[in-house]
């Protein structure tokens, strides 16, 4: 359904993102870039029909507090899984599709985790993980919509419903997101504190 501009423009951010993000890796997070791709790849495939199409989990906010540029490759991983086991999304987009993903996630790795450190009390800390996972859902369905917009003003209406299908994935990510990061502050702060969420 996506032009083929769009597709090479997506592409081409992606491999952008991808090579900032090889470059900066850094080593030690591996094993929870491993473990978040995996749980991006399971929570993908239970959808949840909303209205037209289905809706599933996405995790980006999370992934992206936590591993920051890392988020990247680990997306990039979790579609190519499901690309080769179950043939969602397809090959050709799937710049377009992790650019969709991790884009998001780095910008609530920007704009989210450097209040990591400086919140604490559940009830803020909650707001915060929420907030993450709002955002991260919130701009995945505008530049899904985007996408799909650009490719043929035709698709304009299916862009409407689309974002409409993404306001109770917004709610239930928040929430999933919120309880997250409250769990890992208790059990596991290094995650979210060592360089959790940094861009630097």
């Amino acid at each position: 359904m996506l032009a083929a501009p769009v597709l090479l423009g997506s592409g081409l951010l992606t491999a952008t993102a991808l090579a900032v993000a090889v470059r900066r890796l850094d080593y030690e997070r591996i094993p929870q870039a491993a473990v978040l791709a995996a749980a991006f790849f399971v929570a993908s495939l239970a959808s949840v029909p909303v209205g037209p199409g289905s809706v599933h989990l996405i995790l980006n906010g999370l992934i992206g507090l936590i591993l920051g540029w890392a988020a990247v490759p680990a997306i990039l991983v979790a579609l190519v899984m499901q690309v080769t086991f179950f043939g969602h999304g397809g090959l050709l987009v799937l710049g377009a599709n992790t650019f969709n993903i991790a884009a998001p996630a780095l910008v609530c790795a920007a704009l989210v985790g450097p209040f990591m450190g400086r919140v604490r009390g559940g009830a803020p800390l909650f707001a915060l993980g929420a907030l993450a996972g709002a955002l991260g859902v919130a701009l995945t369905g505008a530049l899904v919509a985007l996408s799909l917009a650009l490719s043929d003003p035709a698709f304009l209406p299916a862009a409407k419903v689309i974002l409409a299908t993404y306001i109770p994935l917004l709610l239930a990510e928040a929430a999933v997101t919120g309880g997250a990061v409250v769990f890992l502050r208790r059990v596991a702060p290094e995650l979210l504190l060592r360089r959790g969420g940094s861009l630097a």
